[in-house]
């Protein structure tokens, strides 16, 4: 929904809006779009093959899962790469993936959602303490990439498909936070 553009929110947007720029964002929007989304791009980058979505929120699922085998270490060092961090990995599900699940950012309170979809791996960005518990006790692979590093993927697909769309130039500037 809307915010007030008071405080600190101002102090950080009073540049753009000294500058007549305006600003859209479409946070859970971007992280759920089944092209362009962050979860179906990371989703896609991992390789898995998307076969439906999980992980309501507000009525709406916001994350996607599909099947790709692939042995639990070798998805951690794929993350590791493909995200340019180093993630952890809570190994509480079986040594061979089949069916991985992705929402990216704080997607890690989703994880009894990826337990009932029956995810052998849960790929997010972050997650609470208790979901250590969690995925030994649901018998699931969790991998926490980082809530930052999950989220550009869809800034940079969305960006490149506008640039196709509208003959238009962009760069993306990488802030990486670490967490």
């Amino acid at each position: 929904g809307n915010r007030p553009v008071t405080g600190r929110r101002y102090r950080r947007l009073q540049p753009l809006l000294a500058s007549g720029v305006a600003l859209y964002a479409a946070h859970l929007p971007l992280d759920m779009h089944p092209e362009v989304g962050n979860n179906a791009q990371l989703a896609r980058a991992l390789g898995i093959e998307l076969q439906g979505t999980f992980g309501p929120y507000q009525g709406v699922d916001v994350g996607v899962w599909g099947e790709c085998e692939i042995m639990r270490e070798a998805l951690a060092a794929r993350l590791d790469e493909i995200l340019g961090t180093r993630i952890h990995m809570m190994p509480g599900g079986p040594e061979v993936i089949r069916k991985i699940g992705v929402i990216t950012g704080g997607g890690g309170s989703s994880i009894g959602e990826a337990i009932r979809t029956g995810l052998d791996a849960f790929v997010t960005g972050e997650g609470a303490h208790h979901t250590y518990f969690d995925a030994i006790e649901g018998g699931i692979n969790v991998y926490y990439g980082g809530h930052y590093a999950t989220e550009t993927f869809g800034v940079r697909a969305l960006a490149s498909h506008l640039a196709k769309q509208f003959g238009l130039q962009w760069e993306f500037l990488d802030f990486p936070t670490g967490l």
